[in-house]
């Protein structure tokens, strides 16, 4: 095992000598013994590559992919069809890299990727400007909570958050502020499966509203509504998108008076994997552009007047002083967002759309199935996109185990994150979901 270690014994020795310790007890003596292990980790033996590599296979085979299963499951990764060539392109050698691209002069095509992605972001979004990327969407939820902290002029006040956001974003954004001087309150939600207006409209502390649409529940909020209170009430308005696709055929929360447009991009060409890679977005208005976490890529002329793209704007801790940073996202996921770009770049706008229109088929289908059945009900009736709420009768988390064992992933329970609906299944339709699918999900539920 000393193969692995890059120090010998003398110079851990040497080390010591110049630091005036004289082992490495007393280098960790400030750690308490609660917190440090006595024995040593508990490792297997070391064994052979060949081994090693068919262990690690048959493990995978215990995983069940999508593509294994008739899939219904979305809450914010969803099984959209990948088109080979995205794959394809996104592993040659020229952008298969975790490296950022600080030298421009060789780094002129993934440079031009990502800037072609912030410009096919801000024209699904109707914002002005967006970034390179950020981890996901539950991190770029929490950035933009903390843009809007540093835009508000109030010392004092409430985080805004609806309770259809994703709870998982929820989650991230209560690590991100927890330490912070501001009070978070969560808005309930209507019958309807939508944020209740008449709660919004009593609260008048409030810096910012964080909602998303369509919401966790699937069903689409009344934007329009919306969009009126947070001017009334001067509130940076966060619209949170989980479902990307969504933005192909509902109308672009900018035209809402969205100050900030965030989320999950998953749906553009990333296959749906436990643990992830997934891609969020981060797009604002121009005038706030300095206040936007990550990196911006912009183009530009060389001293020849040809075209080239460089990095505009890092504003984190390694650029600039760490009290004017704006975050310390590192290297994040450029990778995943050319994927966005080709998948984007191959459909089309046109293309796009029709993806997201047999997406919505695909709902209405399921819904007219719900309401046609005896035993199944819509747990709320406001529109969808793709996503909806079943309530079952019977505890969500048993009919789910029941039915993988046919091969079907039901959807997700949500009663972890929503205990009074124990007896409800969050379910997606794709435009993988064939009719036939549906009809069976219904009839075995």
């Amino acid at each position: 095992m000393k193969f692995y270690f890059p120090h010998t014994e003398q110079e851990i020795e040497e080390m010591l000598k110049v630091i005036g310790l004289k082992n490495l007890e007393e280098l960790f003596q400030q750690i308490p013994s609660s917190l440090r292990t006595k024995e040593g980790l508990k490792l297997p033996e070391g064994i052979p590559e060949s081994e090693l590599e068919l262990k690690l296979a048959r493990l995978a085979q215990k995983n069940k992919p999508c593509s294994e299963l008739v899939c219904f499951a979305g809450s914010g990764v969803y099984n959209h069809y990948v088109p080979k060539a995205v794959d394809y392109l996104l592993l040659r050698s020229e952008f298969s890299t975790a490296y950022t691209p600080y030298q421009p002069e060789i780094s002129q095509g993934t440079l031009q990727a990502i800037f072609e992605f912030q410009t096919m972001i801000c024209e699904l979004t109707g914002m002005e400007v967006a970034n390179a990327s950020m981890y996901d969407g539950g991190e770029a939820s929490a950035e933009a909570v903390l843009m809007a902290l540093r835009l508000s002029d109030k010392e004092k006040g409430s985080i805004l958050i609806s309770s259809a956001l994703h709870p998982h974003y929820q989650r991230v954004i209560d690590s991100y502020t927890r330490h912070l001087e501001y009070q978070k309150r969560v808005i309930p939600i209507t019958s309807q499966g939508q944020m209740d207006l008449d709660a919004l409209r009593k609260i008048d502390d409030g810096i910012c509203l964080v909602v998303q649409h369509p919401n966790y529940f699937g069903a689409l909020e009344q934007m329009e509504e919306i969009s009126k209170m947070v001017q009334d009430k001067d509130l940076i308005l966060i619209v949170v998108i989980c479902e990307a696709l969504s933005l192909a055929i509902l109308e672009p929360p900018g035209k809402f008076g969205a100050g900030m447009v965030v989320g999950e991009a998953q749906s553009f060409g990333i296959h749906p994997s436990f643990g992830g890679p997934l891609l969020g977005f981060f797009a604002s208005k121009m005038e706030w552009v300095r206040k936007m976490p990550g990196r911006i890529v912009g183009e530009t002329k060389d001293q020849d007047g040809r075209r080239g793209y460089v990095l505009t704007l890092a504003t984190r801790e390694q650029h600039i002083r760490r009290a004017k940073a704006t975050s310390n996202i590192c290297t994040n996921h450029s990778l995943m967002a050319l994927s966005a770009s080709i998948y984007l770049s191959l459909l089309g706008k046109l293309g796009l759309w029709n993806l997201a229109r047999i997406n919505l088929e695909r709902a209405v289908y399921l819904r007219k199935k719900i309401e046609q059945s005896k035993f199944l009900k819509l747990k709320y009736p406001a529109p969808v996109f793709n996503e909806m709420v079943i309530k079952l009768g019977i505890d969500s988390d048993k009919a789910i185990a029941e039915l993988a064992k046919q091969g079907i992933l039901a959807g997700v329970s949500l009663k972890h994150h929503y205990p009074e609906l124990a007896d409800c299944l969050l379910t997606a339709v794709t435009e993988l979901t064939k009719e036939k699918e549906i009809d069976q999900l219904i009839e075995k539920l």
